[in-house]
């Protein structure tokens, strides 16, 4: 069995999980979440603590059990605090700005980019030069930064375009005559 599978995931105050026969839906302040579950797992509700059993001892089973806890943990991670993104933007003209449940970004094209945030998902430009993106899915979250950064990857010379707030670039030496 995965070693993370044997740790229980607990459910604080405030959190309802509901557990059917292949879904799991944790429900909290922000939000509702549903997860479908593989015949290979059994997931028990016990004393505000969500137990991962394995059914069968298959090789497949035992890296679902810790696949499926984690994504769990991750469900009531994000309805209770919730997951978010740091971009920034690094180029000369290069900027950001909100408008309604879309954003739009210069970036050095012609046209202006307009990304249309999905549902559940939230976007902030605290400045320009940043991008703040908030959900409770922590998947989305991550999607929908990896879509917006896929607009203009930083480049390896000068280091321009988006890229995460934690994210280091090496820059490359130029070609020497």
């Amino acid at each position: 069995m995965s070693r993370i599978a044997k740790y229980p995931v607990a459910v604080p105050k405030g959190i309802e999980a509901a557990i059917s026969a292949n879904l799991i839906t944790v429900k909290g302040p922000l939000g509702t979440l549903t997860q479908a579950l593989t015949g290979d797992v059994n997931v028990k509700l016990e004393d505000n603590q969500l137990t991962f059993v394995v059914t069968n001892e298959t090789r497949h089973a035992k890296a679902m059990s810790g696949t499926v806890r984690a994504l769990v943990n991750n469900m009531v991670a994000g309805v209770s605090k919730g997951f978010e993104r740091k971009l920034t933007l690094v180029g000369v003209g290069y900027r950001a700005q909100v408008q309604g449940d879309s954003l739009k970004l210069q970036l050095g094209f012609s046209h202006d980019i307009l990304h249309k945030a999905p549902a559940g998902v939230k976007i902030e430009c605290p400045t320009q030069t940043e991008i703040v993106i908030k959900g409770s899915d922590k998947q989305v979250v991550g999607q929908v930064a990896a879509e917006i950064r896929a607009y203009r990857s930083p480049e390896p010379y000068k280091g321009k375009g988006i890229r995460y707030a934690d994210e280091h670039v090496v820059i490359k030496e130029t070609k020497k005559k």
